[in-house]
């Protein structure tokens, strides 16, 4: 029986975190932190890290840690679940990113890792080699997968090409969403880089900025589709998404308890109504990322890949 959601999770602990220049051409939520030293960033980017893990861990949600390797220089591999993703058929996808030293990021010894918890992976499916041709799908960011009722909604960008994601959606048998996801910088409406920061699926609710959409038939067919597979639907602001409120993901911890996983930020930014239907479903758990969402333009989903492999034999 298909879950939406898992008690496991991926996270990679960052040794040379900093804001990446590469990714900052068109994610529009990172700044430079004026001031700090690239050590004090990476020093307390580590230390929301530790406490963020010893949080989901205190929740009895299972953290697979890998450490970052010094070489080669990956500022951006504290995001893991751009460019992996774990599915329950013991297959596992790799996915082409945008930036060049992102790529850096896809290290064999972090499926090893996975691997050594017990974990099978019988399969890889590799989009990667659409590097070569300038087209990007990355993972759970660029997509929202709806593992229940098999649709997978996606919000075209520079990071999210529509043949991959329709590729994709043949692969793994999903029906696709496509849509385009707005927002405003310096009074110009530009693209949201990852469907991720605008939206969210759980088990039985959905998180989503539909005033995101500016096409009134893609928001439309959007509410349409999660109303037909009956999820209530949590509308944020565009001021809430800029706080990281669409950059959440639903959990569960060992003992069955359900967790709405997201920054300090995020969660300071919902009002009393949302975070009332929240709490119908499940309880917050948050942890402050602000250096890390800063610098990364990323917040607590981008830091989780979902494990959703089966054991293996033995």
């Amino acid at each position: 029986m298909r879950q939406q959601i898992t008690d496991t999770v991926l996270m990679i602990r960052p040794v040379n975190f900093r804001m990446n220049e590469q990714t900052a051409v068109n994610n529009y939520y990172q700044k430079v932190l004026e001031g700090l030293s690239p050590q004090t960033v990476q020093d307390r980017a580590l230390k929301e890290f530790d406490a963020f893990v010893d949080k989901l861990r205190a929740a009895t949600i299972r953290v697979i840690v890998v450490e970052d390797s010094r070489e080669p220089d990956t500022p951006d591999s504290i995001f893991p679940n751009n460019w992996i993703s774990f599915h329950e058929e013991n297959t596992v996808a790799l996915y082409p990113m945008f930036a060049e030293n992102r790529r850096l990021e896809r290290r064999e010894e972090v499926l090893e890792a996975v691997e050594k918890e017990g974990f099978l992976i019988a399969e890889v499916v590799d989009y990667t080699e659409a590097e070569t041709d300038g087209l990007f799908l990355e993972g759970t960011g660029s997509m929202i997968l709806d593992r229940v009722n098999r649709k997978a909604y996606c919000a075209l960008s520079p990071r999210a090409d529509e043949e991959l994601f329709i590729e994709f959606c043949e692969d793994f048998e999903y029906t696709p969403v496509l849509f385009t996801a707005w927002q405003t910088v310096n009074g110009t409406r530009k693209p949201i880089y990852h469907t991720n920061v605008m939206m969210s699926v759980g088990e039985d609710f959905a998180v989503v900025c539909t005033a995101a959409i500016d096409d009134k038939k893609e928001r439309k067919q959007l509410v349409s589709h999660l109303k037909e597979d009956g999820k209530e639907i949590i509308e944020i602001t565009e001021d809430q998404v800029n706080s990281f409120a669409g950059n959440m993901l639903q959990l569960k911890g060992g003992n069955g308890s359900r967790y709405l996983v997201m920054s300090e930020a995020a969660r300071q930014s919902l009002d009393r109504e949302q975070l009332e239907k929240i709490g119908r479903y499940c309880e917050i758990l948050s942890a402050p990322l602000d250096v890390i969402e800063a610098c990364g333009g990323g917040s607590a989903r981008c830091m989780m890949a979902e494990i959703f492999l089966r054991k293996g034999q033995g």
